[in-house]
């Protein structure tokens, strides 16, 4: 489990660092810039996240392909993929023009909105993107190539850090962007990690053992069971990132402060996050090429690891959160203006104690839910989703609009919603019937 998942943890530990780097350069630039990037990059997100979903979970495909000794096949499941990023693409970019309406129609402040519309612009233009590169970059972590995708995203994550330097302050020439210079660097990133991993795919060593050219083809049973076990994945990628954007709209008509506080307790929860999902997408590999070679057994015992790697490091970040909060903050206060700083870091000091109440639940959520999609339990996973999503979005609309509730019972159904995804796929994962799935054809 550690050969996997540590490159895996590399790779998105660099994207962490990335999103660290430009919310600080942010934060120096104005709180206006920081409360800004957040909703609008989750807008951005929202809109592609279902083709990623669908797209991405090719990845179990070339797992259980790769475990059952059927190499042929994994070109092939792979291109089924592509074709869904090559119509995703241009359609994600049409909304592009629609941004400024959208957006504005959401009533957070002015300068806010206008950050937003910027931005969302911008850094969109590169999301259209995440379709294709991540059907390509599980052509190399459904076989267990990590190694190659840490490479990949951490270059691309350090071309990202050092384009937000020049282009968010101006520096060696550059005019100086803010926002929208730090979604240009995201966008110009996203696009280079594409152009490689397309070079990759067609090296000549992939293209008579996988069938990486020959493959390009559309397979209409294959299509159809990626649809089959993708659709689920994508909806329930629709649906999580839909309420949470759902969150960050009605966080932001509380004022700039509280929106601002959010993005830094979220970015900031991203450091233990995102090394948990890359261990969470280790974990779904394995179940698929142990299910492949027909050894749940081995599947099981990966999840497990799996999992207590992933608690402990939510653990001890979870005592941070509530006993060392302006440590953890004092890198945004640098070059801020300390009287406007103080009162923003206060309430990000509290907000960061429901992230500690959540934290290990999640890598619970993330881990399990990852093992039973590698198995194909995909759509008992989007039920108890699309549940969660619902109660926790209208919960939160109902209590702002309605009654009046301020941040605070917000960020409370947030994390009874966190908490509640991680207690039952563990029931699930417990209850042993991803054992007998499998989501490639039989074969004698």
């Amino acid at each position: 489990m550690l050969s996997i998942a540590l490159p895996l943890i590399a790779s998105t530990v660099s994207w962490t660092i990335m999103i660290f780097t430009d919310r600080v350069f942010l934060a120096w630039h104005s709180p206006a810039a920081v409360a800004a990037a957040l909703p609008a990059g989750m807008l951005s997100f929202a809109v592609i996240c279902f083709p990623l979903g669908l797209a991405a979970y090719v990845n179990t495909f070339v797992a259980q392909y790769h475990g059952a000794g059927r190499n042929e096949r994994i070109g092939v499941a792979v291109w089924q993929a592509i074709f869904i990023g090559l119509v995703a693409a241009p359609l994600a970019m049409l909304t592009i023009p629609l941004a400024p309406r959208v957006i504005e129609a959401v009533d957070h402040d002015p300068d806010v909105t206008s950050y937003e519309v910027d931005y969302y612009q911008a850094v969109c233009a590169g999301e259209a993107t995440l379709v294709l590169i991540a059907a390509l970059s599980a052509f190399f972590t459904g076989r267990g190539e990590v190694r190659t995708v840490m490479v990949v995203d951490s270059s691309a994550a350090a071309l990202n850090i050092l384009l937000d330097y020049l282009w968010i302050f101006g520096h060696a020439g550059f005019p100086t962007m803010g926002p929208k210079g730090a979604a240009w660097a995201t966008t110009v990133a996203t696009w280079a990690r594409l152009v490689v991993y397309t070079a990759l795919w067609f090296r000549p060593k992939f293209r008579q053992t996988y069938q990486t050219v020959s493959g390009c083809r559309f397979d209409r049973e294959l299509f159809g069971r990626l649809l089959w076990f993708g659709f689920p994945n994508g909806l329930q990628y629709l649906f999580e990132v839909g309420s949470f954007s759902v969150f960050l709209m009605l966080v932001g008509q509380f004022g700039e402060k509280a929106l601002a506080a959010s993005n830094l307790s979220f970015n900031l929860n991203s450091l233990a996050f995102m090394p948990v999902v890359g261990i969470g997408l280790a974990a779904s590999t394995l179940v698929g090429q142990h299910l492949g070679e027909n050894r749940p057994d081995l599947a099981a015992r990966s999840t497990w690891s799996a999992f207590a790697l992933g608690a402990a490091l939510m653990a001890p970040v979870a005592a941070l959160y509530v006993f060392a909060p302006h440590w953890l903050l004092a890198a945004y206060s640098l070059h801020s203006d300390p009287s406007d700083f103080a009162e923003l870091e206060d309430l990000a000091s509290r907000l960061l104690r429901f992230v500690a109440a959540y934290c290990v639940f999640d890598a619970m959520n993330v881990i399990l839910s990852g093992a039973l999609k590698g198995a194909g339990d995909t759509r008992f996973v989007l039920l108890v989703t699309l549940s969660a999503a619902l109660v926790a979005g209208l919960g939160c609309w109902l209590g702002v609009k309605q009654f009046g509730l301020g941040l605070y019972f917000c960020w409370s159904v947030m994390t009874g919603w966190v908490c509640f995804l991680g207690v039952v796929f563990l029931g699930r994962f417990l209850q042993g019937r991803w054992r007998s799935m499998r989501v490639i054809e039989n074969h004698d």
